[in-house]
């Protein structure tokens, strides 16, 4: 029978993560913890080993070692491999494991599953699984425990969760540090909390219209093997998901997961500053799946995981692999001020000029996808437009290093170029056309959504029971069942139902002191949200420090993130919370082909490195865009705003931003 190895573990000292999906920070003090610096921890430090067979059972017997990257496989019998192929299983390329039982009365032997999505010889991800028997205890209750146990210790992992030592410090890698742990050396399914409690928002129309196939194919049936707790709604029109949000009871749940592209996340995000309860509501962790034509923040959280650069389902598993593995960090919002006064808060992008022209008028071609943008540069580069116009910005006060050490970019006397640094189960209440996981230990029937196209594909608890009989069951092999980790205990979420859904704004008592919420939600104008400290009113000077840009442009972009789009790299050196907005500009006289050889670059993340004299940059914390041209294009997020002056405030560290673990992933030695 396996047994396994106490050990000390630690997290990387190098982690990003301030909490997992087991640990969220709930106060500055919780987030201080998080932050203090861990003992370095071996990536090949053995955690369990063990011997066990495989299902069918007439199959090979294998020794497994769990390190906290991997699980390591090497076959036993028939005959041993001197160099194992496909024995190794990273822990980035896991979703989830259950455990399993026979059908068979007779059959003493306990099982367990890992669900796994490794890259093909051509690049793509696709769904494998592993099922181990546990066979070395004479009683089905012994080798139940030990099949609970690696499961379990799997789980802790890929959670961040801490996992019981000698009486020292234990947490799992990528995790948040842990204080001594109380708990037995045991390793035991107590050791998982409730599954998280996710709100699924998806936009049906999203790119080409496959958002609504893609999260049923995809998405839904690998947060059900990680063992999230999901509701799921479908947005039925624009402004749809900014409704929802202001009137949910946030407390109910762990985060807000958009499947479409980056414009539902701007009606959440936005939806939760519209609310009166807007400081503590922004905190809520949001997160994106990419299923639109428009992909840009989930590049950067490709990139933040240390994956190589995707597109289309790859790019969706990918960050579906992410948000499995929990995880969040800070995230900066830019507030925008428009002409009128109205106020936005953007996570993405103001954009004047080429960009904001491919954006808007490719809209037409919203039924190619992500090529629309492709299509739109080409037909943007043969009608070459440029705007004049004015461009303030107050530039960081540390001045970081250039974007690269082999060119800088031209400065001008009026102009200050800087770069940053680079960083070191649950019954749910009935919702609006939505459908819930219904976690349940044994399969349930199909699902639907009041007006989805096609039935949600069958869900169990910890897998899909019934396929696991289908792919590996044998002639005389009995198939077999889901055998939950952990049974509900007594106050658990799974008698607790949530509360139902509203749209709008929610009641505010009279006591409560704030305004009454008002009930007409524009997509421009956001009235909660902190005050712009940095700015003065437009129309009014600004005040000394500032730096003021004035001519003919081709475009000017502020970015706050590192992708403009999911294959767009265009600032490499951003991280989601260096309290910066990004700037780029692109002076008139720059030919056609220079432009394009710029965007070319941006896709590796070179376009500094051309040495293009048209090209400028600077790190701010605040600007102002005056276009001097009479007719034109503004952007936030992608999203047309009224044409006219505007201005933005870098609000550091505002929101939060479900990222999964930092780093890249690597292989064993």
């Amino acid at each position: 029978m396996a047994q396994p190895l106490r050990v000390l573990i630690g997290a990387r000292p190098d982690q990003e993560l301030t909490w997992s999906w087991g640990h969220r920070p709930r106060s500055a003090l919780d987030r201080a913890e998080a932050m203090a610096p861990p003992p370095p921890l071996a990536a090949s430090t053995p955690l369990l080993h063990g011997e066990f067979g495989s299902y069918p059972a007439r199959g090979p017997r294998f020794a497994l070692t769990l390190t906290p990257q991997a699980l390591h496989i090497q076959r036993l019998r028939p005959k041993p491999e001197a160099r194992p192929r496909g024995g190794l299983v990273l822990l980035t390329e896991v979703s989830g494991c259950c455990t399993l039982r026979s059908r068979s009365p007779s059959d003493s032997a306990a099982y367990f599953c890992i669900y796994t999505y490794p890259r093909g010889r051509r690049g793509g991800r696709r769904r494998a699984t592993r099922t181990f028997r546990a066979d070395g205890a004479a009683t089905y209750e012994e080798n139940r425990t030990e099949a609970q146990r690696w499961a379990t210790a799997l789980m802790c992992l890929l959670r961040g969760l801490p996992l019981p030592g000698d009486g020292g410090y234990s947490v799992g890698p990528e995790s948040i540090w842990e204080t001594p742990s109380p708990l037995s050396a045991e390793i035991t399914p107590e050791l998982l909390p409730r599954p998280p409690r996710l709100l699924l928002l998806v936009n049906p129309f999203g790119g080409r219209g496959l958002a609504w196939q893609w999260c049923k194919n995809h998405v839904l049936p690998m947060i059900s093997e990680a063992g999230l707790s999901f509701n799921l709604i479908q947005t039925e029109r624009q402004n749809h998901a900014r409704e929802l949000v202001q009137g949910l009871n946030l407390s109910e749940w762990d985060g807000i997961v958009t499947v479409s592209g980056d414009g539902l996340l701007h009606e959440v995000l936005n939806g939760l500053l519209d609310r009166p309860d807007w400081e503590e509501a922004v905190k809520t962790p949001v997160g994106i799946l990419p299923c639109g034509s428009g992909n840009a923040l989930a590049g950067a959280v490709n990139q933040h995981g240390g994956f190589e650069p995707a597109l289309g389902v790859d790019l969706l598993l990918n960050c579906s692999l992410l948000l499995c593995r929990g995880g969040g960090c800070p995230l900066d919002l830019l507030s925008v001020t428009l002409a009128s006064g109205s106020r936005c808060f953007s996570f993405l992008s103001v954009a004047w000029g080429f960009v904001s022209d491919v954006d808007i008028q490719s809209e037409r071609f919203r039924a190619l996808g992500s090529a629309r943008f492709t299509l739109g540069t080409v037909l943007g580069l043969a009608t070459l437009h440029t705007y004049r116009g004015r461009l303030s910005y107050l530039p960081a006060t540390v001045e970081p290093v250039s974007p690269t050490s082999a060119h800088g970019l031209p400065r001008a006397k009026s102009e200050l170029t800087l770069a940053p640094a680079p960083a070191p189960p649950v019954a749910h209440s009935p919702l609006h056309r939505s459908v819930s996981d219904l976690p349940l230990p044994l399969p349930q029937p199909a699902l639907t959504s009041p007006g989805s196209p096609e039935p949600l594909p069958i869900l169990s608890l910890n897998g899909g029971g019934p396929e696991l009989a289908g792919d590996w069951g044998g002639a005389g092999d009995a198939p077999l069942s889901p055998d939950p980790l952990l049974l509900s205990p007594p106050h658990s979420p799974k008698a607790a139902l949530l509360s139902p859904i509203t749209e709008g704004a929610p009641e505010v008592p009279a006591s409560s002191g704030f305004p009454p919420p008002t009930t007409d939600v524009s997509i421009a104008a956001s009235p909660g949200g902190p005050p712009d400290h940095l700015l003065p009113p437009l129309g009014t000077p600004l005040p000394p420090g500032w730096v003021t840009l004035e001519g003919d442009f081709v475009l000017i972009l502020a970015i706050s993130p590192s992708h403009l789009g999911a294959d767009l790299l265009a600032a490499p050196h951003a991280r989601f919370d260096d309290g910066l907005v990004h700037l780029f500009w692109v002076r008139s006289g720059i030919s056609r082909a220079a432009l394009l050889r710029l965007f070319l670059a941006m896709e590796r993340g070179s376009h500094f490195s051309l040495g293009c004299p048209q090209l400028g940059y600077a790190a701010a914390r605040a600007f102002r865009l005056e276009p001097l041209t009479p007719r034109g294009v503004l952007t936030v997020d992608g999203e047309q705003v009224e044409y006219g002056p505007l201005q933005a405030q870098v609000h550091p560290s505002l929101g939060t931003l479900l990222t999964g673990p930092a780093g890249c992933p690597r292989r064993e030695p």
